[in-house]
């Protein structure tokens, strides 16, 4: 690989005041939303220099959410690949089943400061969506969760508690009926309500503040890593690899290391069937700069600017664009963009639960398929840290479907045929 080459001094000081990384990001939504915007910002600003704020929400990560999570090595996986050795951050292991509930835990306790009664959120994946719903019910907040009603249909354990957590999913049935549409159908109802409702954005994406909000309330990851390593092996990672949809992940663990210009980070994108129009949801493979849903970065858009059709076997990375400081970075050379196609990831899952028997998510599965295929080239002293975002549990149709797995497919026909049966 080329070595890196990095065009600023400090990184971590970015966004500026504005809210830009470099050109990306910004603030570009109707005027009625600026005055909440505005809101929201000094109300962060003021929370970041509150210690009853902090201590609040890092007594809520450790005794409700279960951080620290570990840092696992994968001792079989890097004996059967007899290359660099490769650790796994679990944050599948969290309260609700990944690192989503780190800024859902921060912004809920925003909202509550800001005297809001009302969250809304989008998911795709369903793992902001169950994270939003948790802090709802626990804070007490109305809740509506908006999400594509193709993402309804294939992430329908995620949805059913949602529902039982007392939230409202509202599937969005225009657009392509994922996770863009998710979006802007949240926007839209906060324009209407904006007055009492938190909109609980769910990746590092948005107008500002948003990216950073998330950015910073995820950075939990990277700041474990760091002491984990240190603890474990006494250095730092030579590599880090996350899967990156919006990004919210993918900045959690990257955020730290930064500066850190030994340190490889590698961002992993939906390569879904190929890299083909509507089959994949790579942004910088073939992506343009625009401005949607309020910030500007790369998007999957056609010729005359509107959003293309995106594909991933993974619900949660199906997302047209991608988070301003993540375009920022890949353009500056600080991280390298890769793809996993949908077949690399299916493998890369099942090559995890056999070696290791840990499940991670679809989505992290991506990470994990660039790790196999880069740790074999490397030295055996070299160290692979991988965020693995979330756990398995909630793909468990798609997957089932994908590998064909013929005994499951005999028990949902037993269950269709005889809905009342328990056995």
């Amino acid at each position: 690989m080329k070595s890196i080459a990095v065009q600023v001094t400090n990184y971590q000081a970015l966004p500026d005041e504005r809210g830009h990384f470099g050109i990306y990001g910004g603030r570009y939504v109707p005027e009625m939303l600026f005055p909440a915007l505005e809101e929201l910002e000094a109300a962060y600003l003021e929370a970041k220099k509150d210690p009853a704020f902090h201590k609040e929400l890092n007594d809520l990560y450790t005794h409700y959410s279960g951080r620290p999570t570990p840092l696992y090595f994968c001792s079989n996986l890097s004996r059967q690949l007899q290359g660099a050795k490769i650790y796994v951050k679990n944050e599948g292991l969290n309260h609700t089943g990944a690192h989503k509930i780190n800024h859902c835990l921060g912004q809920a306790l925003l909202a509550k400061r800001m005297g809001k009664r009302r969250i809304i959120a989008e998911t795709g994946a369903g793992q902001h969506g169950l994270a939003s719903a948790t802090v709802a019910a626990k804070f007490g907040f109305q809740c509506v969760i908006y999400m594509g009603e193709v993402d309804v249909a294939r992430q329908r354990p995620n949805v059913f508690w949602m529902e039982r957590l007392g939230a409202e999913v509202r599937p969005v049935t225009f657009g392509n009926k994922t996770l863009t549409d998710a979006v802007n159908a949240a926007l839209k109802d906060w324009i209407e309500n904006v007055r009492d409702t938190y909109y609980l954005l769910g990746s590092a994406v948005g107008p500002h503040p948003y990216p950073t909000i998330v950015r910073d309330f995820q950075s939990v990851v990277g700041r474990e890593v760091r002491k984990q390593l240190q603890e474990q092996e006494g250095r730092l990672p030579d590599y880090i690899i996350a899967c990156v949809g919006g990004g919210s992940n993918a900045m959690g663990i990257f955020y730290e290391f930064l500066n850190e210009e030994k340190v490889r980070l590698i961002g992993v994108e939906a390569g879904g069937r190929g890299i083909r129009p509507g089959e994949h949801a790579a942004r910088f493979q073939g992506g343009r700069l625009g401005v949607v849903e309020g910030f500007k970065s790369f998007f999957l858009q056609d010729e005359d600017g509107q959003i293309m059709k995106t594909h991933s076997v993974s619900a949660g990375l199906d997302y047209a664009g991608v988070g301003p400081e993540i375009s920022y970075l890949w353009e500056t050379g600080r991280i390298q963009a890769s793809y996993a196609t949908d077949e690399e990831a299916l493998e890369a899952l099942q090559i995890l639960i056999r070696t290791e028997g840990i499940i991670p998510a679809l989505e992290s599965a991506h990470a994990v398929a660039e790790a196999i295929k880069l740790a074999p080239k490397l030295d055996r002293d070299k160290i692979i840290v991988v965020n693995l975002s979330g756990r398995g549990d909630k793909d468990i149709f798609i997957i089932a479907e994908a590998l064909k797995d013929v005994k499951w497919q005999e028990f949902l026909k037993s269950k269709v045929n005889h809905p009342g049966h328990v056995t």
